[in-house]
């Protein structure tokens, strides 16, 4: 299964970043045995647009775009779901046992996602009702993919209640 997050905005070089860069480097490591390519990052530019919708529409077009053919589309918006770790990790694996070709995950800009994104996912995430910064979202998400692949695998590091 090819593994892709789109995010809008570039993370700049610093302390998320380097995380960001540590727990995507565990998930390639540890999803290639488990039939999960390496994770493809795709920076969307922000939008220069005047006014918030036009932005978020503008960025909708480009993160359709880099959305793979037939890839399930989890999206991360502080208006959807919280799910578990271990239902994550369920999911995901559903996803890649049911022949989905690819997942992508979804980040949006500092004006959130078009109604056109939400529209095409197959999972709106949240991780909390909290507004949280980009750098740090791109972190947790990177970590809940790698945290997945453990609990796919039976590793150790989720210690969580099955």
């Amino acid at each position: 299964m090819r593994l892709a997050l789109v995010a809008v905005g570039r993370l700049k070089r610093g302390p998320e970043r380097d995380l960001a860069d540590e727990y995507r480097g565990r998930a390639d490591a540890l999803g290639r045995g488990l039939g999960f390519s390496a994770v493809q990052m795709t920076e969307i530019p922000e939008s220069r647009a005047r006014r918030a919708p036009d932005r978020c529409a503008e960025e909708a077009v480009a993160i359709l775009a880099a959305v793979p053919a037939g890839a399930a589309t989890l999206v991360l918006d502080e208006g959807g779901k919280a799910v578990t770790s271990t239902d994550f990790a369920a999911q995901v694996g559903a996803w890649r046992d049911g022949g989905r070709p690819g997942l992508a995950i979804v980040i949006g800009g500092a004006d959130g996602l078009d109604q056109s994104v939400r529209a095409r996912a197959d999972l709106i995430f949240a991780f909390g009702a909290a507004t949280l910064p980009h750098g740090l979202v791109r972190v947790l998400a990177f970590e809940q993919l790698y945290r997945a692949m453990t609990i796919l695998s039976g590793h150790p590091y989720h210690r969580g209640a099955p």
